[in-house]
């Protein structure tokens, strides 16, 4: 275990998958230990008392919380590799926008959907697409988010990309022809080693929320 580096996590989680990727990226080993979210472990509890959320990268007994801030460490630390924020001060700033959009929109918004019936499923339904068209929009053209290069913004949007499959299922429509460039762009990312290792089988993501939606509506 290279450095004391613990990765705490549960598999389904598109915030966990993306501290996955940028490891792998890296070429960073490190211990994986699977998370039950209604059952914390005290060392979960320990490591980010104030969140009591994963993932959690602890690094020499040292802990690092919220994946984008992770992902940033992780590029910072084992710099030896490719980097993967951009250079440039103004694409690194944009890259890190562009996440916090993805952090503050997508998942809310999916949750508003999921949870729904009639008017409000629709209107969910509506913002939620919209977000990725807005998302296709700023890739344009580009193979990657960082026009020839994968990188940061790529790495913080493309575990939604095993969660495709249970957003068209739960809200009636077809990503690829709503937002045909980004799931492209989700295919040439899914060329990556690191990529296609790190994210779950779609179906199992969503036989997961299945269950989940069976516990919520029975409590």
């Amino acid at each position: 275990m290279a450095d004391g580096v613990v990765l705490l996590d549960t598999w389904a989680s598109m915030f966990g998958m993306r501290v996955r990727i940028a490891l792998a990226e890296k070429g960073v080993e490190y211990e994986y230990k699977e998370e039950n979210l209604r059952n914390k472990s005290p060392l979960l509890l320990q490591m980010n008392p104030i969140h009591k959320k994963i993932p959690v990268l602890i690094h020499n007994g040292k802990p690092i919380c919220e994946s984008a801030i992770i992902v940033q460490y992780i590029d910072e630390v084992w710099n030896d590799k490719a980097p993967i924020l951009p250079s440039d001060p103004y694409e690194r700033a944009q890259a890190r926008f562009w996440v916090d959009y993805i952090d503050k929109k997508v998942y809310d918004t999916w949750r508003k959907m999921w949870l729904s019936k009639g008017e409000e499923h629709e209107a969910g339904k509506k913002e939620f697409i919209s977000i990725f068209k807005q998302l296709e929009e700023t890739l344009s053209d580009k193979a990657y988010y960082g026009s020839d290069t994968f990188g940061f913004l790529d790495i913080g949007l493309i575990p939604f990309y095993s969660w495709f499959y249970t957003f068209e299922t739960y809200g009636n429509f077809k990503m690829e022809e709503e937002c045909p460039k980004l799931v492209a762009w989700a295919k040439r990312c899914m060329q990556r080693e690191a990529v296609s290792k790190s994210l779950p089988d779609e179906k199992k993501v969503y036989d997961y929320v299945v269950a989940v939606t069976k516990v919520l509506e029975s409590n």
